[in-house]
């Protein structure tokens, strides 16, 4: 949806530069090809005609600032219906009760349920300062609870242990009575997936909802459903009182729709958004801000959080002082910078919050950028670097060939590619001496290191 939306609205500015003003004709021009780039998109076709209804009104009665264009006026008024179907603004989590906070976690087999709840899990944890316990009521998928187990230990939360042949009721009034003893502060309920809108299981799943009581009820989704997602979205409406909705697959290859059927179709906000496979690529949503996204225009303000929760303040604060101080530039060094790129979230993640007018001009200077090949580049360079002695990364200058050889075997590389990367790292090099002493210098120091000039002075970025 993003991209059709995008290339569908700047086609249209250009269009309309030379017009001063805005008329039904050109509204219309508008809203034909925001209507084809939503019904791509998969969004429900009731939902569209609801939003066009909204734009053509706004933007009939809207008056061209000076400064403007009619194109810029028209796409303004579509982000801001857009965020509004979306749910406007961010809708927080609901923790207001007696601990435990009971969440219940509802949704289809497939949609990342599991996964979801130690994502929420681990966020609970970082950003709430919670102690969380997990546990499953799926007793149809024995593995399921053991995948449960295994990514609850992985967000640092405790999981309570459930068996296939337990009844899930039973494993509810269990793991309230076991967090209640515990002073728990939330507890995160994963149940049964539904392969389909299955009337036992959403019989059990109302059972459940009574059982628990739960404060919140969210509803998973995935946001490569398309048009499924509208008819799942009504069932579990019907069955449940749903608090909320999570978007999974976010960052897939998803067309999108889902992110603005199922918040009208339920008249549950959508709180967060699964933005990649890890377990901290789970977001706040916010609706402005994806809408943002959707139109090309980028989403800077998570941009920035990501960087500024994936920098190490004190490693960027002792390389600055490091590099001050006369000391070199080392391959130690150059190691925790590959490191800090893993930690944003990598380079895919990175340029998808970038506008996509400025990832035009990057994909035009330097062709397109295969985003997976510069991952792997990353890691590559990482494991060189890790098959390098202590000394050897503190002295480059020592690794001749009998040692390229000993490194290139031990990383898994030709000879060819440690060349490469001891190239990079000398050009690296050459550009931290450059900045010794100047304000950039000065200003890694302050700020910890939350900026560092150019994407492309980092190390693995594509050089833009």
């Amino acid at each position: 949806m993003a991209s059709a939306l995008t290339d569908k609205l700047s086609r249209l500015v250009k269009e309309m530069r030379g017009q001063a003003r805005i008329t039904e004709a050109n509204v219309q021009d508008m809203l034909r090809e925001v209507r084809m780039a939503l019904l791509e998109a998969d969004v429900a076709l009731p939902v569209v005609r609801d939003f066009i209804a909204r734009v053509k009104d706004k933007a009939l009665g809207a008056e061209v600032i000076s400064s403007l264009q009619p194109g810029q006026v028209l796409v303004s008024i579509v982000s801001k219906e857009l965020a509004a179907t979306m749910g406007e603004g961010v809708s927080d989590i609901n923790l207001a009760a007696q601990p435990p906070a009971v969440i219940l976690m509802a949704g289809l087999q497939g949609a990342g349920k599991t996964t979801t709840t130690a994502k929420l899990a681990k966020h609970l944890i970082e950003k709430r300062k919670k102690k969380v316990l997990t546990v499953s009521g799926d007793v149809y998928r024995p593995a399921a609870i053991e995948q449960l187990k295994t990514v609850t230990a992985q967000a640092g939360a405790e999981w309570f242990p459930s068996t296939a042949d337990q009844k899930p009721v039973d494993i509810a009034r269990a793991a309230i009575d076991y967090a209640k003893r515990h002073f728990f502060d939330v507890l995160l309920v994963d149940t049964a997936g539904r392969l389909a809108i299955d009337e036992a299981l959403m019989a059990e799943i109302k059972q459940l909802h009574a059982v628990l009581n739960p404060v919140e009820t969210l509803f998973v989704v995935d946001a490569m459903q398309g048009q499924d997602a509208v008819n799942t979205a009504k069932a579990f409406k019907d069955a449940l009182p749903l608090t909320g909705i999570i978007l999974t697959k976010l960052d897939g290859d998803s067309r999108g729709g889902a992110a603005l059927s199922v918040r009208q179709i339920t008249g549950a906000p959508i709180k967060f958004a699964g933005t990649s496979e890890k377990l901290d690529g789970l977001e706040v949503f916010d609706a402005e801000r994806h809408a943002g996204r959707i139109l090309g225009m980028g989403d800077i303000v998570a941009l920035v959080e990501q960087v500024t929760a994936g920098v190490d303040v004190a490693a960027a604060q002792k390389l600055a002082a490091k590099l001050k101080s006369g000391s070199g530039f080392d391959l130690e060094d150059f190691l925790s910078q590959l490191q800090q790129m893993k930690n944003m979230g990598g380079l895919a993640n990175l340029m998808d919050k970038l506008p996509a007018e400025m990832t035009a001009k990057m994909s035009a200077k330097t062709g397109q950028v295969d985003m997976d090949k510069a991952e792997k580049d990353i890691k590559r360079k990482e494991g060189i670097i890790q098959s390098m002695t202590p000394l050897e990364r503190r002295k480059p200058d020592l690794i001749k060939a009998t040692r390229k050889k000993r490194i290139a075997m031990g990383s898994g590389v030709h000879v060819q590619e440690v060349n490469r990367l001891l190239n990079e790292f000398e050009q690296m090099q050459g550009m931290m001496k450059k900045m010794k002493g100047s304000g950039m210098m000065k200003m890694m120091k302050r700020m910890g290191g939350k900026t560092g000039g150019k994407m492309g002075g980092m190390p693995g970025m594509p050089k833009f």
